[in-house]
């Protein structure tokens, strides 16, 4: 297959952005598994740029566009809920500066969509202290740290209220790095602001 630039390579990112953003809706599909299996979907084996494939943003867009044409008004109150759950675990948790980041943030969560919360703390062992005194059990894996990709950090995860929750836990210092203004992450305010305009 031939790809003519520019013509040829934006409309494929295009189409492989629309096939990944389906499966992202439908599945719960992470972005890179869809954006992959969408590639081969539409191209076949073989080896493609990674200048054709389409970034996250891009992908967003498609998703949002996607849910609002299929899920309307399913979606929206889906969203509200993990929202809303968002705000009371930031409330429990504020001892530990909470940011929301991820899916429930940007608005793309679907029923397969997990809360994500960034906790900021002295000593991580005080955050899963706290889970332990109320009751709730947890998982510990790693996650890349948001500003260190090569470097891991602790995430805990637990059930709560029916939906799944992940703690990725840092130190006191990187809360300089997390940014007020940052759109991957929110504090408990913002949040709170997203509800009130939901509300309105």
């Amino acid at each position: 297959m031939t790809i003519h630039y520019p013509g040829d390579a934006e409309l494929l990112r295009a189409e492989i952005a629309a096939a990944a953003a389906r499966m992202i809706a439908e599945d719960g599909a992470d972005y890179g598994t869809a954006k992959r299996k969408a590639a081969r979907l539409i191209l076949g084996n073989q080896r493609i740029g990674g200048n054709i494939l389409p970034d996250n943003a891009q992908i967003e867009d498609e998703v949002r566009e996607y849910q609002a044409l299929f899920f309307g008004e399913e979606h929206a109150q889906h969203l509200l809920h993990l929202r809303r759950l968002a705000v009371e675990l930031m409330e429990k948790l504020a001892e530990f500066k909470p940011w929301l980041t991820g899916a429930v943030l940007k608005g793309t969560a679907t029923e397969h969509s997990d809360i994500h919360l960034q906790l900021f703390a002295d000593n991580g062992k005080d955050v899963a202290v706290f889970l332990l005194n109320a009751g709730i059990n947890y998982e510990v894996t790693e996650s890349p740290h948001f500003r260190h990709p090569d470097r891991a950090v602790e995430t805990l995860s637990f059930m709560w209220k029916k939906e799944a929750v992940h703690l990725t836990l840092y130190d006191l210092g990187d809360l300089r790095g997390a940014g007020r203004k940052n759109p991957e992450r929110a504090d408990i305010n913002t949040v709170r602001g997203l509800l009130e305009n939901e509300n309105t």
